[in-house]
């Protein structure tokens, strides 16, 4: 009697069906709003039980354990963050979180407070994305132009200026040639007018 049959070598290996990280964005970060407001609850009620030791002086919290009233996130809450997190491209996916966890242990918000501050790191890593895309598509725009401008060769070939020739009076022109020129330096040579010879 044959063990192949029994230990189906040649069969493949069922797998899980590969998901796309756009898919995986939003889930991982709702995990991380979870599992954060998880934490915030358990620390406010770490503190309440520390309030409530130093007001009675005594620890009961061995005795009598008090049913855990969990926070919940409403239906439509939950989708508006749900739909927010699906804009994150999976590249801003890892520096959201840490930018959460770290306001988190800054701010030590109550469990009520969690969203707000999970929504406003989300904005922030959207503003951020709406900027670096700007910038990446000025610097497309600017490494596409031609090297010589256009509308400078046909700006030049519309318009001489001509320094001297100049039928425009000025002030300056005016008090320049009342005025004695400066004496020249040594090393430098002497132009006159014509005129003035």
């Amino acid at each position: 009697m044959s063990l192949l049959p029994r230990l189906r070598w040649s069969e493949a290996l069922p797998r899980l069906p590969s998901r796309s990280p756009a898919e995986m964005v939003p889930e991982t970060l709702m995990l991380e709003l979870a599992g954060q407001m998880r934490r915030a609850e358990r620390q406010q009620r770490e503190r309440g039980h520390a309030v409530r030791k130093i007001d009675t002086g005594v620890d009961y919290s061995w005795l009598a354990s008090t049913p855990r009233a969990t926070y919940d996130l409403s239906p439509g809450e939950r989708l508006q963050l749900e739909e927010v997190c699906a804009k994150i491209h999976p590249a801003y996916c890892g520096p959201a979180i840490l930018r959460f966890r770290q306001l988190m242990a800054e701010l030590e918000p109550e469990v009520q407070e969690v969203s707000r501050l999970f929504r406003s790191v989300l904005q922030e890593v959207l503003d951020r994305m709406k900027q670096e895309e700007e910038a990446r598509k000025l610097t497309r725009q600017w490494s596409l132009r031609p090297r010589g401008s256009l509308a400078l060769a046909a700006f030049k070939t519309r318009a001489r200026i001509s320094p001297f020739a100049s039928d425009i009076r000025t002030i300056s022109e005016d008090v320049e040639r009342d005025t004695r020129p400066p004496p020249r330096a040594w090393s430098m040579p002497e132009f006159r007018a014509a005129n003035e010879h």
